[in-house]
């Protein structure tokens, strides 16, 4: 049997101290989500083709969860009061439904906002005295609020996509042109663009001193909303020049500007970790980490898109370090289910090489997926926004799979096989499957003293309870 095309979900809680639970397997294919059947067994002996220690231990894991966008809210906002509560309970509420404990969210605008703007557009402002967090109040902040009505422990870190205009070289809040013959402008001109390995941000001590206040300046006014930062990362993909909000930097520009963020976050007890990382060029880690000006300020790192490529080393090389997947690659709006089997490569991917914490990224969109600077994306909710209707995606129900199990602070266990294992807090285990051939698939893994026998379904993520 070729198990190298198995990708499987099973939760357990420690099978003998659970005996007494009656077995049970919950599937989800593609058009079918979430079904719950008893063809489990389990015994004392047998043959198994995967073998589980749960005394195997890796990395610790944070959580699971998606980013806070304004489309997001907008598309939200449409529903009915009762429609929205149903979603944030299912997608926030401890043991319900995914279970999210970790999120993120932007410094001002990004690629998903209703348009450009950040919290002090006011030319030399270097003191901050125009700072206001007041554009939130209409959209991130009752976002955020109403997740945390529940889970008020959610954990939140955040990140800029652009700093304010006036503290760029280009004094633009993008760092590229449309592709010539686009119907959509940005009003870049040729001499605004900017380019990997330049730095964006004026490189001079009071833009530094003023940005790293811009930052304090957002952490407490968060706070004061009764929303609290624990981390922040200096920059969103920082070697991308994009058509939205964007700056680029160098590893040793962001290392000079850590230097001025690092003691003042240290203040404010926040984290400060690099990234997000989107190449996968290690040395642009190492410089961070290295450097005397951030080494002691750097407590992990964010990787996205093709720093996917950086992370199996940067995890080899720096062991003790906590590593982020800090946003999941979007699709193309069509939300099906190909683009959920290859989430499934990218969750085996980073959590296998060492992150702690997982982030979808559009938590919902309108039903065209289409962001304010025309790229269409995919979402873990859809909103018909004419019928006020919504929906679950795939890539919602495969997380799920994930999330609601995995407890923060279980451990990942060292595998062999095409698979994914945990061992949560309180000893229950979490081993991750998929069958993805095209017809069922009985497989038996000894997990400890047990031999566990599943039947998976066809083209399918699955969880074993028992």
């Amino acid at each position: 049997m070729r198990y190298r095309i198995l990708t499987f979900i099973i939760g357990m809680a420690c099978l003998s101290a659970h005996a007494q639970v009656k077995p049970q397997l919950v599937t989800t294919t593609e058009n079918n989500n979430w079904v719950s059947s008893n063809a489990i067994a389990i015994s004392k002996s047998g043959t198994a083709a995967i073998t589980i220690n749960p005394d195997d231990t890796l990395q610790t894991i944070n959580g699971f969860g998606a980013c806070f966008n304004e489309l997001g809210w907008t598309s939200l906002k449409t529903l009915s009061a009762q429609n929205r509560n149903d979603i944030f309970k299912e997608l926030f509420k401890p043991g319900a439904g995914a279970n999210f404990t970790i999120c993120r969210m932007p410094v001002g605008a990004n690629d998903f906002s209703r348009d450009w703007y950040s919290y002090d557009e006011t030319d030399g402002d270097f003191e901050m005295q125009h700072f206001s967090i007041a554009n939130d109040e209409q959209t991130l902040i009752p976002f955020i609020k109403s997740a945390q009505q529940y889970n008020p422990r959610l954990q939140l870190w955040a990140s800029p996509w652009s700093p304010p205009q006036w503290m760029k070289v280009n004094h633009h809040y993008a760092a590229a042109m449309y592709p010539a013959g686009s119907a959509q402008n940005n009003g870049l001109k040729p001499e605004q663009v900017g380019h990997e390995g330049t730095n964006m941000f004026i490189q001079q001590d009071n833009y530094f001193k003023a940005y790293a206040k811009y930052f304090s300046l957002f952490i407490d006014g968060y706070q004061k909303e009764g929303i609290n930062i624990a981390m922040v990362m200096p920059q969103n993909e920082f070697n991308s020049a994009q058509v939205f909000p964007s700056c680029t930097w160098t590893a040793a520009g962001l290392a000079r500007f850590i230097s001025y963020l690092g003691p003042q976050m240290q203040k404010q007890n926040v984290k400060v970790f690099f990234g997000t990382m989107e190449r996968a060029d290690t040395k642009l880690a190492d410089t961070i980490l290295t450097s005397p000006l951030s080494r002691d300020y750097v407590k992990g790192i964010g990787f996205q898109w093709a720093g996917k490529g950086a992370i199996a080393t940067i995890h080899q090389q720096y062991p003790n370090l906590t590593l982020y997947q800090s946003e999941q690659e979007c699709g193309d709006g069509k939300n099906d289910w190909a683009y959920c089997k290859y989430t499934w490569e990218l969750v085996k991917h980073y959590l296998g090489n060492g992150a702690s914490a997982y982030m979808y990224w559009n938590l919902s969109l309108s039903k065209d997926g289409l962001s304010r600077w025309g790229w269409r994306q995919n979402s873990l909710v859809t909103v018909d926004t004419v019928n006020h209707t919504y929906q679950y995606n795939h890539e919602y129900y495969l997380l799920k799979h994930l999330s609601h199990f995995v407890q923060p602070g279980a451990k990942m266990l060292k595998t062999t096989g095409n698979l994914l294992a945990f061992k949560n807090p309180d000893n229950s285990l979490v081993i991750i499957v998929q069958n993805e051939a095209a017809s069922p698939k009985t497989v038996t893994f000894k997990v400890g003293g047990d031999y566990v026998t599943a039947t998976l379904a066809a083209d399918s993520f699955s969880t074993i309870l028992l």
